[in-house]
């Protein structure tokens, strides 16, 4: 008996063909499973979808419809749960269905063919036992208590807002061993934003649940792993075999067929929000895959978003999550580092740190402790620059200057990675004294070794070695951490206590429990307070408070703890409610704000991005895109009180506006309503594909739609 089956394929949203494809098949396959088929002269995975409604249509001639290439055999079904989420991922961020269900899938599994993955399947892992008794987990401080309690006794989505070493990993480790023990096949999801973060976060699960569940119970799922290591951890989660599943934010979309419990810590990151594909956010994603799977949802961080702060408020007002408080730091007597801010304008001019600075790090040097500058620029310096006719190390292929790396001498675009050697004299005039402009982690680096060069080590003056061994400066940012195993080694490093002063970027600012150390300085954090960004003072808030957590973690040294923050502005609001380390007040001023603007949480946006070969052919294709739409979908019956809901601006180019030679520009879509915004997003892609070949647009190469945009 012959059936018809409708097959999810990759096929972008523009594509006349349909995410939906119909095929024949000779045996009946349950919505879900696993298919290769034929789609033009190559064969691609696909997933059974809707099958009956294809079935039923009847309207296909069988002579023109292709068979499938075979069923990938073994595996089960994808949960009709996870089928929801993606379609309501495609919906909601305007993508394909196709193209989010497939990108959602491990790469390898949409190679291989029925054959090939019989073969792997056929490779059984050796039984999982446990291997004993786990060692008993610590005593929960009453802080920690309460919040499990309510966990425990509440359906949520909640807002975990706990100080940094709070303990907010051990509340989750509680929370998902208390679910495993209670139901034999229910799984976890542990979320992170960075793939830096996953080690050490994946040491502390499986020494708590691999003696109780099995070496194979905690698995790692996140781009850093080899395509066969991504598939043996998704059949893993796919097959229930996985209690837990920790991964970055393409672990939201993993086959978690019994999820319960979904975490995602660190929850403000901007880390969270894809940006390319499917611009989704996995923060957002979690909150509504909770409803579908049943799962609690436990959002954690000592900075939450704005968003996520807002829909905490009490219920009477209109919010949706329940929020938990854990304002202490674990340990006797430990407490949050103390604030100082340094105001710059009574250093030294040109002065990259301050002398009390300076002093201070000797101090703590000279006891045996670690201290941690914090800089968010890596290189050397920003641009490179000639006096005499103003030349400066622009890249040739975009909008933005080269970075001076003097480690290897060279000019580095972080955009499009042009990179070339230094000239030795300007390349226009020919002056020999071409100088670096502003600072980067690199001359950090180089600077703190010359201030403190007469330093010693703490206990390294001995007979056999009586002048002592200088102090040990580390830096660590994308340039240090290239290598393959180099950020693992350099971490371990200052964890064993072999680095003195640890300089970077935010790589070293957010999650890292360094123990020893106990001064962390920021420089120069100023550029945030007046960026045209409405966020930017949201992000540096987050920023240097979690960059503060780093200091004083040990309990025995937090007495001692201290953040340095070198500034111009020291009176600005920012900085005080830093310095007193309360967020509600900051988080309040900020929403006042945002609330006398109308801008998210209290309105929607998106953004319409467009690629060209030159600038004008972007913005055509923007603004005659707006003109259809002010036009011709006002003629559209019942589309009149849609549009009065939705204001459209005009094209303008982007921050940085060109990159690699490709043009850029961008329209904000923002509406007081959600559900008008989706509805006109719905509707306006007919309007962009007709836009696209009109002749003004000619040299357009592509055009994506960012709902709800972290950066405008």
């Amino acid at each position: 008996m012959t059936h018809w089956l409708s097959v999810l394929v990759h096929t972008p949203a523009h594509a006349a063909l349909g995410p939906v494809l119909t095929y024949l098949s000779e045996q009946a396959l349950p919505v879900g499973a696993l298919v290769r088929v034929p789609l033009g002269t190559r064969e691609t995975l696909g997933v059974v979808w809707n099958s009956d409604t294809a079935e039923a249509t009847g309207e296909f001639d069988p002579e023109k419809i292709r068979a499938v290439a075979g069923a990938l055999e073994g595996i089960a079904p994808l949960s009709t749960a996870w089928q929801q989420l993606v379609t309501f991922a495609a919906q909601y961020y305007q993508r394909s269905v196709g193209e989010v269900a497939l990108a959602a899938l491990p790469p390898q599994l949409r190679e291989l063919n029925p054959e090939q993955m019989a073969r792997r399947l056929k490779r059984k892992t050796a039984a999982d036992t446990p291997a004993g008794t786990a060692s008993a987990p610590p005593a929960l401080t009453p802080e920690q208590a309460a919040v499990v309690a309510q966990i425990d006794a509440n359906s949520g989505p909640f807002l975990l807002f706990g100080a940094t070493g709070s303990g907010k990993t051990e509340v989750y480790l509680q929370c998902a061993q208390t679910l495993l023990a209670a139901d034999p096949d229910a799984q976890a999801l542990v979320m992170v934003p960075e793939i830096n973060l996953t080690p050490q976060l994946e040491e502390r699960f499986k020494a708590r649940f691999v003696p109780l569940h099995g070496e194979h119970a905690v698995v790692s799922l996140h781009s850093g792993m080899t395509n066969p290591q991504r598939l043996k951890s998704w059949l893993a989660a796919h097959s229930g075999a996985a209690r837990i599943v920790l991964g970055t934010r393409m672990a939201v979309f993993a086959s978690l067929p019994k999820l319960r419990l979904i975490v995602v810590d660190e929850e403000h990151d901007p880390s969270y929000k894809s940006g390319e594909g499917a611009r989704y956010s996995a923060r957002d994603l979690a909150v509504y895959r909770g409803k579908l799977d049943g799962a609690k949802v436990l959002l954690g961080s000592a900075t939450p978003s704005l968003e996520s702060w807002h829909q905490s408020r009490p219920a009477a007002e209109g919010g949706r999550y329940l929020r938990l408080h854990m304002p202490s730091r674990i340990g006797e007597n430990s407490k949050l580092p103390l604030v100082r801010r340094v105001d710059m304008n009574h250093q030294p001019r040109r002065a990259v740190f301050s002398l009390p600075l300076i002093d201070a790090i000797k101090e703590r040097v000279a006891r045996g402790e670690q201290c941690m500058v914090f800089l968010n620029r890596r290189g050397y310096a920003p641009v490179l620059a000639c006096d005499e006719c103003g030349w400066k190390s622009q890249c040739p292929h975009c909008s933005a200057f080269r970075v001076f790396h003097k480690i290897d001498r060279t000019l580095r675009c972080h955009h499009c990675g042009f990179t070339e050697r230094v000239p030795r004299a300007c390349p226009d005039c020919g002056n020999p004294d071409i100088a670096p402009i502003g600072r980067g982690t690199e001359q950090l680096e180089e600077h703190l070794a010359e201030l403190l060069a007469d330093v010693k080590r703490a206990g390294s003056v001995t007979s056999e070695n009586p002048d002592g061994l200088p102090l040990r400066i580390a830096r660590i940012d994308a340039d240090s951490t290239r290598l393959k195993g180099a950020l693992e080694e350099q971490l371990a490093a200052v964890h064993s206590g072999d680095v003195d002063v640890l300089v970077g970027t935010q790589m070293i600012a957010k999650g890292h429990d360094f123990r020893r150390i106990t001064l962390v300085a920021a420089v120069n954090p100023d550029g945030a307070l007046f960026s045209s960004d409405f966020r930017a003072p949201e992000r540096l808030f987050s920023l240097l408070m979690q960059a503060a957590g780093r200091s004083g973690r040990d309990a025995a040294l937090g007495a001692n703890a201290e953040v340095w923050i070198q500034t111009f502005q020291p009176a600005h609001p920012l900085y005080a409610a830093l310095k007193a380390h309360d967020y509600p007040a900051f988080a309040a001023q900020q929403l006042k704000e945002r609330e006398q603007a109308a801008l998210p949480p209290f309105s929607a946006q998106a953004l319409v991005r467009a690629e060209a070969r030159t600038q004008e052919a972007a913005q055509a294709f923007l603004n005659l895109a707006r003109t259809g739409a002010l036009n011709d979908m006002a003629q559209w019956e019942g589309w009149a009180g849609v549009l009065e809901q939705i204001t459209l601006y005009p094209a303008v180019p982007m921050t940085i506006q060109r990159i690699a030679n490709i043009e850029r520009a961008q329209m904000l879509v923002e509406s007081p309503s959600r559900a008008a915004l989706q509805q006109f997003l719905g509707g306006w892609h007919n309007v962009l594909h007709a836009v696209r070949s009109q002749p003004e647009c000619k040299g357009l190469i592509r055009w994506a739609i960012d709902v709800d945009p972290l950066a405008i």
